[in-house]
């Protein structure tokens, strides 16, 4: 069996993930498609819009045979560590064959052309990069300078200037840092761009989807800048009947202010009474956090009165917004610099944690017993064969759940279902 893997938010799934799927089977031969998926919180440093299970359910529901869910501390980090960590644990299956991405370009020999450099610095890129940095370019710029300058085309700024490019380059990285056997490919993506605010033909973007159902009801979570008249859930199910697939219609109309929508400002008491236990030293243990950061952060925190609030209060020329809600994110769920490095030394994802799968695609999971060499979890309570580094993921995989579980059953009035107490979602198609 030939099976394509997938690394996905689903933020939350609309039918340009239904493409990616389809697709991808396609140009890969593939049998199957499997999954690596976000949790509960996203790679831009916010939680989801709604829990893990339901977005891995309308992936199933759309032909996704399995999704695993990618450990929080890759899921929440920059590009390149969420790269490393998805990358990583498909490798550890030991049973894909393929990994397909949607990027904007949807030229996979120019981003591995640019993998390549950036994998192997040559002298020449790495003088072009000091020289850009002497500029006080901050690195992402530098590093954008830098290869325009080796590779002497100035087409490469546009493709640098795309999100879902700059992950494909660290995806093929990834692949060859790793020395993976498995082969890499790319999609186009369609018609909308991944930060576009409106709706666009069929395709448009998590962004825009998600700005729309913040106006049924929650606008009052939104940004202090966006001021919507709030129309009722079911005119904006209305306007996105055409954007997401009939299950995930379903899933938005039964679970709406039950189990979503959540926000990062959902977050803000959380996040003040944890920076009011640290200090500026104590800051500097959670991955990305600067001395330079820390500083700015404890001389704010009398400031602080929303996540995002903050998030802009901080932000500045060096840092971006996303830089710094990731890094407030990290300190939130207590992700440290040196837990990360200890992942990394012992191969990344320590274990294979099953989300969801489908019934009449269970042979994939046969599959997976026998070629996984990492531990495949289907239940928290059969941790036996993890090692201490392990258990140590897992636990800041659960408590970051429970976490979001918290909220939401502070904001939507609910008993709080610990995680513990999940069940692996099983679509059973007939």
């Amino acid at each position: 069996m030939k099976i394509v893997g997938l690394i996905a938010e689903y933020n939350p799934f609309h039918n340009g993930h239904l493409y990616h799927i389809r697709k991808a089977k396609e140009i890969t031969g593939a049998d199957a498609v499997l999954v690596i998926m976000s949790g509960n919180y996203v790679q831009r440093g916010t939680p989801a819009i709604m829990p893990k299970h339901l977005r891995a359910q309308v992936a199933l529901e759309s032909g996704v045979a399995a999704v695993f869910e990618l450990p929080v501390c890759y899921a929440t980090g920059s590009a390149e560590y969420f790269a490393t960590g998805a990358v990583s644990l498909l490798n550890h299956l030991g049973c894909v064959d393929a990994l397909c991405f949607g990027s904007e370009c949807g030229n996979y020999a120019l981003l591995e052309r640019i993998a390549g450099i950036l994998t192997e610095e040559p002298e020449d890129y790495t003088f072009y990069l000091k020289e850009a940095l002497r500029k006080g370019l901050s690195f992402p710029r530098a590093r954008q300078q830098a290869l325009s300058s080796y590779l002497k085309d100035e087409n490469v700024d546009q493709v640098l200037d795309e999100p879902n490019n700059i992950l494909g380059i660290e995806y093929i990285k990834a692949l060859y840092q790793t020395g993976s056997l498995i082969k890499g490919y790319t999609i186009q993506r369609k018609e909308s761009g991944y930060h576009d605010r409106d709706l666009s033909g069929n395709y448009s973007s998590a962004s825009a989807i998600r700005r729309l159902l913040a106006q049924a009801g929650s606008s009052i979570h939104l940004r202090s800048d966006s001021i919507y008249d709030e129309p009722p859930l079911s005119d904006v199910l209305t306007r996105l009947e055409d954007q997401v697939p009939s299950a995930c219609i379903d899933l938005l109309r039964d679970t709406h202010l039950i189990r979503y929508p959540v926000y990062a400002n959902d977050f803000s008491l959380l996040l003040k009474y944890r920076l009011m236990n640290e200090t500026s030293d104590s800051l500097m243990k959670y991955l990305d956090i600067t001395e330079d950061l820390a500083n700015r952060i404890m001389n704010h925190i009398d400031d602080l009165i929303s996540y995002e609030q903050f998030c802009d209060l901080l932000k500045s020329r060096d840092l971006t917004y996303t830089r710094i809600s990731r890094s407030l994110l990290h300190i939130l769920l207590q992700i440290k610099t040196a837990d990360m490095l200890d992942y990394q030394a012992r191969g990344n994802c320590q274990y294979a944690r099953l989300l969801g799968f489908r019934m009449d695609q269970s042979s994939v999971l046969t599959i997976l017993k026998q070629t996984s060499r990492i531990p495949l979890i289907t239940k928290l309570t059969q941790t036996d064969s993890l090692s201490e580094t392990g258990l140590s993921m897992l636990h800041t995989d659960i408590q970051a759940a429970n976490l979001y579980e918290s909220v939401l059953t502070d904001k939507f009035k609910i008993p709080f279902f610990n995680e513990y107490r999940q069940q692996i979602i099983r679509v059973d198609t007939e």
